[in-house]
């Protein structure tokens, strides 16, 4: 009877992979190799937490998982897969309870972000930007992050002697670049102390200040404020506080820049595998959520989403990391290295099939009179680095 029901669960998982053009022990890149037959019913009980947990244990391999993971949310097979026990409980707290609450505010510092500066270092660019790059007229990962943050301080229409608040800034990449080519003074906020003890000596020299603190003791005002890559962090229940806060300490006539991945529907909590081992507490916002907790509080000046770049972005980290593991192997297990190559390249599968994205939203408090430049070029579409009025510049190349 256990045989039978083995053999059940492997034939209806082998029929949903085949529906996206995934073979088991088959010879593609993007097809999977089942070392341990206890796969598929791990799978069936444990959901998205089983298969990972799965790969890190060595239960099946692929040789392009990108591809795989392209291939599984592009044609929506994780949508078609039984829902598991474990789903369900995971959502069900998300409902009950703040998982982003000031107490838990720490706990995605202690675990993903203070991994290892090391780690970081090896795998990101110069300025260690953990978030997605720009890649138009980019050919490395180094060119796409600062094409990123120069179009940031573009939208916000930085000047000499203007206050910035970054909130989450990470290894302080942003607010030294700010502070370096546009003058400004800025504050970064972080929940990370590795981050924070290495944003404090390294841009020592800057009018830059770096606090390790929960953006709801943020106090002061600012001229402008900007949050990359740390929304993804703040959580349902949380929003309109975290929006309260900005419009708190952003001047009336100020500028406010959210950098975010965004969820194409509304949800209550992340991937459980994500959940456990990436990004604990974290979840992705939706339109409609952050819609509600903008309203009454700003007005939405542009909408930006450069989401497909984000694949490119995670198979540069993927390529540094694979290339820099002998640099890191003495310190991270085995499991680990499965664990986090699975992290970046299920990622950017995700974004590849468009199953995610990312959105730069510029807000002001009461509307920019006359109307928000954004520089971005009517013809293309595309952010331009040298602001070009009426797309002359794309006219002429077309």
């Amino acid at each position: 009877m256990i045989g039978f029901i083995q053999n059940s669960t492997e034939q209806y998982l082998s029929n949903l992979l085949a529906e996206a053009d995934i073979r088991t022990d088959g010879s593609r890149p993007w097809d999977i190799q089942i070392k341990n037959r206890g796969f598929f019913d791990r799978i069936s009980k444990e959901g998205s937490l089983g298969l990972g947990e799965a790969y890190m244990d060595g239960w099946w391999e692929c040789r392009a998982l990108d591809q795989f993971f392209f291939k599984l949310l592009y044609h929506k097979i994780n949508e078609k897969v039984r829902t598991s026990p474990i789903v369900i409980a995971n959502a069900v707290k998300a409902t009950l309870f703040n998982r982003q609450n000031r107490r838990k505010a720490y706990e995605v510092g202690e675990k993903h972000y203070d991994a290892g500066n090391d780690l970081f270092a090896q795998m990101l660019d110069f300025r260690m930007n953990y978030s997605c790059g720009y890649w138009k007229k980019a050919a490395d990962l180094e060119a796409a992050q600062q094409n990123k943050l120069e179009m940031i301080c573009t939208k916000l229409q930085l000047e000499p002697g203007m206050r910035l608040l970054d909130i989450g800034c990470g290894w302080g990449g942003l607010a030294g670049y700010a502070a370096e080519k546009y003058g400004v003074s800025a504050v970064g906020l972080t929940i990370s102390k590795e981050q924070f003890e290495f944003a404090r000596q390294r841009y020592a020299g800057l009018p830059v200040e770096f606090k390790l603190e929960d953006y709801r003791n943020t106090k002061g005002t600012f001229d402008a404020i900007v949050s990359v890559g740390m929304f993804e962090h703040v959580g349902y229940k949380n929003y309109n506080s975290f929006m309260r806060v900005v419009r708190r300490c952003l001047k009336e006539d100020g500028l406010f820049l959210l950098h975010t991945i965004a969820s194409n529907e509304s949800k209550r909590n992340c991937d459980s595998w994500f959940d456990k081992y990436i990004f604990p507490n974290g979840m992705l916002p939706s339109i409609s959520q952050l819609g509600a907790a903008l309203e009454q509080k700003f007005v939405m000046e542009d909408w930006h989403n450069i989401g497909a770049d984000y694949d490119r972005t995670l198979l540069a980290w993927y390529g540094n990391f694979r290339k820099n593991w002998k640099n890191l192997r003495d310190r991270y297990s085995q499991r680990f290295y499965r664990m986090w190559c699975y992290y970046l390249l299920a990622t950017a599968g995700g974004f590849r099939a468009r199953n995610m994205q990312v959105w730069q939203v510029v807000l002001s408090p009461n509307g920019i009179i006359g109307g928000y430049h954004n520089n971005r070029c009517s013809k293309c579409g595309g952010i331009s680095l040298e602001y070009h009025p009426a797309s002359v510049a794309c006219m002429e190349k077309n």
